[in-house]
């Protein structure tokens, strides 16, 4: 077989091999993070209005949350049984299903007017939330308490499942007590916690200062100065070429009368 052919057929095999062991040493190294088993994302206003979405395995809302849902993989989950269990008064909430994993998995969205409100409805009753102005700093402080100790005995966890609570923030972020210490683009936090952590009761506690002026705001007020020095800066070029084509021009005199008496 000639040498191009071999070329050809080992190609596809060789880059085959090599995805695979990079795939492999990303998974040794971490790179390919688990998917959390219980995640509350919150998406906070500087008005204090918040958008807290819910990503959670059914079995983790029965064992954190005390949800009295089947936790069987195979059970049908009523979508009104969960929107139930999320709603409350002054909360807006959408809900929808899915599979991960050959398990069941609830998304739902819970929109409040006030975030400190968010603790009166029963899936959050465990978290104390505050969110106050000093000078010209907004101080949030979540402390979430212990779970509310559902049918855990009946749930085989492995022991590597993991919980998050993720924070969107509005504005520049001038302290927080992530554990990680980054801030992930598009002003992220997020605190971890393995499950079985969460399952004994052991806090978490999330602090952040912020900036009184919302990153959206001092955005658009610098795009609209850079417009302005845009325009401003063009019309000086038209000006200044406008003046120099005025500057160029030759003007002839006019030819001289004739004299007197002339022919």
């Amino acid at each position: 077989m000639p040498s191009g052919v071999v070329r050809r057929a080992r190609s596809p095999l060789l880059l085959l091999l090599v995805v695979s062991a990079t795939a492999a040493g990303c998974s040794a190294n971490g790179v390919f993070k688990q998917k959390y088993e219980y995640e509350e994302e919150l998406y906070l206003s500087l008005d204090g209005s918040a958008t807290l979405n819910v990503n959670a395995s059914v079995a983790s809302l029965v064992a954190l949350r005390g949800a009295n849902f089947d936790p069987d993989p195979r059970a049908r989950i009523d979508r009104n049984r969960v929107r139930a269990l999320f709603e409350g008064e002054g909360a807006r909430v959408s809900v929808s299903l899915a599979r991960r994993d050959l398990r069941r998995f609830v998304h739902a969205s819970v929109r409040a007017d006030d975030v400190r409100q968010l603790s009166r409805l029963a899936p959050f009753a465990w978290s104390a939330y505050r969110f106050d102005r000093r000078d010209d700093i907004f101080e949030f402080r979540q402390i979430v308490g212990p779970s509310a100790g559902g049918k855990d005995g009946a749930i085989q966890w492995t022991g590597e499942e993991l919980v998050a609570f993720r924070m969107h923030l509005p504005s520049e972020i001038l302290f927080h007590n992530a554990p990680s210490g980054d801030v992930e683009r598009g002003n992220i936090l997020e605190w971890e916690q393995p499950l079985s952590d969460r399952l004994a009761g052991r806090p978490v506690d999330i602090e952040v200062d912020l900036e009184s002026e919302s990153i959206l705001y001092t955005t658009l007020l610098l795009f609209g100065f850079t417009i302005v020095a845009a325009v401003a800066a063009l019309a000086l070029v038209i000006w200044r070429i406008a003046r120099r084509g005025r500057e160029g021009e030759i003007v002839e005199p006019p030819p001289p009368a004739p004299a007197r008496g002339s022919a």
